[in-house]
């Protein structure tokens, strides 16, 4: 790191000095151009900490990482028990990392940053650490806060949650949202919140977040690059081809897609739904019901053995529905409109920061509504020529921004940037 800062403070004096003649200006180019490259491939040793390694989680961490030019250390945590993760993962990491660096007898800095989400406490772990770690500069990533994410019961919210994403945000030297709609949804929630406390509501705490927030937004698989799972513009014959691809829980408002899809088949519309996502033990009824309601339209029902499998069956599909009430990103969505799906979302949350301002991608948040606009693509694909090119037609034209092979280069300048200035 010594190395790049001289090779930054020699471009710079060049930079300022006022009477460049031509040699000078071939060194102030040669500089510029060493100084690129030794960026290029500068490795950060980062040291990950992920106290919930599961889902979305996981999959920014370990695609981050396959993508990226720096080093991971990741430590992880079993996706268990959310509310305990929190509470014990300051104390077991720094535990953990206790006993790591005795055992190594380590002298000096073995990385560079730390990077951890918002289910880590990181003002507890950096109190209870080994010093080389608590020195690094550091980064927390949100891929979603404990004060606007929905609960079933405005009375099983815990505060305390909330407080520790505020304190972590603090004691980080750089905070990162995933998308513009979640940090400003954070922070201005968090503002009210303060304003309620009895004394000493610490309401500057809101501004100091945002002067070191910046927005990094996930990056999404290639399936064609990665997965080996080519896109549907060449669909088969066949009615229209629905997906679901959240998760089986209640702020998915399943409830809602399903009522659209009995409307759809009232109205005598041919399709076929493949229903994707994780489901969980307590998982809302609807789906079991929509099972057997539903069942003459079913293709795939149920969470994909593989990322191949998930893949596969996205590009046997041609539209993705949303029904969410909450959604910070919508990592699998974009995924779904990258392999070719059409999107069919409510024009609230991430969405229209992350698919743009088509009005055909979104839905009015109504069962007729969302089941006008499936009629509609349906009926489309009776055209002459429709369905050779259907999936190129419906794809958001810039998706390809949130291919991992852009947002790993993003990610990796950010890092740069904090290690240079922090």
């Amino acid at each position: 790191m010594s190395d790049l800062r001289s090779l930054s403070d020699t471009r710079n004096e060049l930079k300022r000095c006022p009477d460049l003649d031509k040699s000078d200006e071939t060194l102030l180019q040669r500089e510029t151009s060493h100084y690129q490259n030794y960026q290029q491939t500068m490795s950060r040793r980062i040291l990950a900490l992920n106290p919930w390694h599961g889902g979305s989680h996981q999959a920014f961490l370990e695609g981050w990482a396959r993508h990226s030019q720096h080093d991971f250390t990741i430590l992880p945590l079993p996706a268990y028990k959310w509310k305990w993760r929190m509470r014990h993962s300051a104390v077991t990491f720094a535990q953990q990392l206790h006993d790591q660096l005795s055992d190594e007898r380590s002298e000096g800095p073995t990385w560079d940053v730390l990077f951890c989400t918002d289910m880590l406490g990181l003002a507890e772990f950096r109190g209870l650490c080994p010093e080389v770690v608590r020195r690094l500069p550091s980064i927390v990533y949100f891929h979603e806060n404990q004060l606007t994410y929905p609960t079933q019961k405005d009375e099983e919210r815990d505060f305390h949650f909330a407080y520790s994403n505020m304190t972590s945000a603090l004691a980080a030297d750089s905070v990162w949202f995933n998308s513009n709609y979640h940090r400003d949804e954070f922070l201005n929630a968090l503002r009210v919140l303060l304003r309620r406390m009895p004394d000493f509501g610490h309401e500057e705490s809101v501004d100091r977040i945002q002067e070191k927030s910046e927005i990094q937004h996930p990056g999404i698989e290639s399936p064609d690059a990665d997965q080996g799972a080519g896109g549907n513009s060449r669909r088969t014959e066949g009615p229209l081809r629905i997906a679901w691809v959240s998760r089986w829980e209640h702020d998915k408002n399943p409830e809602l897609f399903f009522a659209a899809l009995e409307e759809l088949a009232r109205r005598g519309v041919p399709f076929e739904i493949n229903v994707l996502g994780e489901s969980f033990r307590n998982s809302p009824s609807c789906f079991e019901d929509a099972k057997t309601k539903l069942s003459p339209h079913i293709r795939h029902w149920g969470f994909a053995a593989s990322r191949a499998g998930y893949f596969r069956v996205l590009s046997e599909s041609d539209v993705v529905v949303s029904t969410a009430r909450h959604e910070f990103f919508g990592i699998s969505v974009l995924e779904a409109a990258a392999v070719g799906c059409r999107p069919v979302v409510p024009r609230a949350l991430a969405y229209p920061e992350t698919l743009g301002s088509n009005d055909d991608f979104f839905h009015d948040g109504t069962a007729a509504g969302i089941a006008r606009s499936l009629t509609k693509l349906a009926n489309g694909l009776s055209s002459p020529g429709e369905t050779a090119c259907f999936a190129d037609a419906n794809r958001p034209a810039d998706v390809d921004r949130f291919l991992w092979s852009t947002r790993s280069s993003e990610l990796d300048e950010a890092v740069d940037k904090l290690c240079e200035h922090g």
